[in-house]
């Protein structure tokens, strides 16, 4: 069934042509996770030559960030623009720090969770495993923690904030057995019944499920400010998503990379297409670049179960993370 699921997206790929993105982004302050390098860095050059006010780049080495940016202005000729800052998402302290400094901003219009991990070997971060910590938990607790500042802007400017997730087709390419725990976050957590080999694809699994929940809540009546939610799938990319690999697999994905990955500059139209969709795509999931289907599970009344135990696990972590900030919603 993997393999089935891999080829039908990877022939996806083949046979879909990414647009460009066009809509400007006059005017507007956008903030984006894992924009030093790949994608993130890619969908940062587009919103800058969209025309956007302020593009910050959230990156663990202020360092690499900063060549970056560099890179960026060189390549758009605008300068001003894009400022760097430091988060590391394997630490809920350096997420508090990015979430008190969104305070200062005049305006935030858009979020793109696009940094995560791909790790092999059972890793802890925050007394958690670290894919989960970084791909699930931290991201949500930046895009609630910024919430107040998203909601405060669309008040202002009359349109809605635009959240993306980058999101993965492997969600398609677990069975999710991890769900059927009592408390499948705490289960996961659990070096013993670790399935590191396709403990990214869970965490996929669950940041989609959780950032349908997340647009559904916000997608209630009586919100004031709206914040429109989606999850983007930029399909196989050349990034260095992999590359905690061994030796022998680094050699295995060169070779993938280069017959079948679609660029890093296309993957990041795909992050920028969702941020540029009208407000109907709350809780839609893309696949490169349009409305697409995710999986059979997640359309099922299993799925749809699953999502809100998950979305109650995930939120009470947040709490004793940051009590009061699912007030925010």
């Amino acid at each position: 069934m993997t393999t089935r699921i891999l080829r039908e997206h990877l022939t996806g790929q083949f046979l879909t042509k990414i647009p460009i993105p066009s809509r400007p982004f006059t005017s507007q302050a956008i903030l984006i996770t894992g924009s030093n390098t790949g994608m993130g860095l890619e969908a940062a050059r587009h919103f800058v030559r969209l025309d956007a006010a302020k593009v910050i780049l959230a990156v663990r080495s202020l360092e690499k960030g900063q060549k970056a940016a560099e890179d960026i202005e060189r390549s758009t000729g605008r300068t001003g623009v894009v400022e760097v800052w430091e988060l590391d998402l394997a630490r809920y302290a350096s997420v508090e720090k990015v979430i008190e400094r969104v305070k200062g901003l005049e305006r935030l219009d858009v979020v793109v969770a696009n940094a995560g991990v791909f790790l092999f070997d059972f890793e802890e971060a925050e007394g958690s495993e670290k894919t989960v910590v970084v791909n699930v938990v931290s991201s949500m607790l930046l895009v609630m923690g910024v919430l107040p500042k998203m909601r405060e802007t669309a008040v202002k400017t009359g349109a809605a904030g635009r959240v993306v997730f980058t999101g993965s087709f492997t969600h398609w390419m677990t069975k999710f057995e991890e769900r059927k725990e009592g408390d499948v976050l705490a289960g996961l957590d659990d070096k013993g019944k670790a399935r590191m080999g396709e403990r990214y694809y869970v965490s996929k699994m669950i940041q989609l499920l959780v950032a349908r929940e997340l647009a559904s809540e916000l997608g209630k009546e009586g919100k004031e400010g709206r914040v429109a939610v989606s999850v983007a799938n930029p399909g196989f990319c050349k990034t260095e998503i992999m590359r905690h690999g061994s030796a022998l697999f680094e050699v295995y994905m060169k070779a993938m990379r280069r017959i079948l990955a679609l660029t890093a500059e296309e993957g990041g139209r795909t992050l920028v297409l969702p941020a540029s969709a009208d407000e109907s795509s709350n809780g839609q999931y893309f696949d490169y670049g349009k409305v697409g289907k995710p999986s059979d599970f997640v359309l099922s009344d299993e799925g749809s179960q699953t999502q809100k135990k998950l979305w109650g696990e995930l939120t009470a972590r947040l709490e004793r993370i940051h009590p009061g900030i699912m007030q925010n919603l």
